[in-house]
């Protein structure tokens, strides 16, 4: 027997994933459905700018996801955001996807300037 939709099921705990670590904009531009070219949003690209989350080592390497970027979905249309300033994500949701699980798909709410 071959289960069905069982990836509708996994939680990825981003609140805890993002816990630890500072987020950076450095982009910014319309969220558009592929294939209808409708507006959803608004796309947020950020760059983690501190990482303090432990995830342990790997063959004596440690690891990090310093300086990696992230793409937000937004569904509303954000004006007038300044560029090279920290944010809070207002609440996260990701889903884990991608042939090695190694990719996230983030929508949030909205986001929250909380410094420069």
């Amino acid at each position: 027997m071959s289960l069905k939709k069982l990836s509708r099921f996994l939680y990825f705990d981003i609140e805890g994933f993002l816990e630890k670590k500072k987020l950076m904009i450095i982009g910014i531009q319309e969220w558009k459905d592929f294939d209808t070219q409708k507006f959803l949003g608004t796309k947020v690209e950020v760059v983690i700018t501190s990482d303090k989350t432990d995830y342990g080592t790997t063959g004596g390497e440690v690891v990090t996801n310093l300086y990696e970027k992230l793409t937000i979905k937004i569904p509303a249309k954000l004006t007038n955001i300044p560029m090279n300033v920290e944010v809070r994500l207002v609440n996260p949701e990701a889903v884990v996807y991608g042939e090695y699980r190694n990719a996230l798909s983030i929508t949030a709410e909205n986001i929250e300037i909380v410094g420069k």
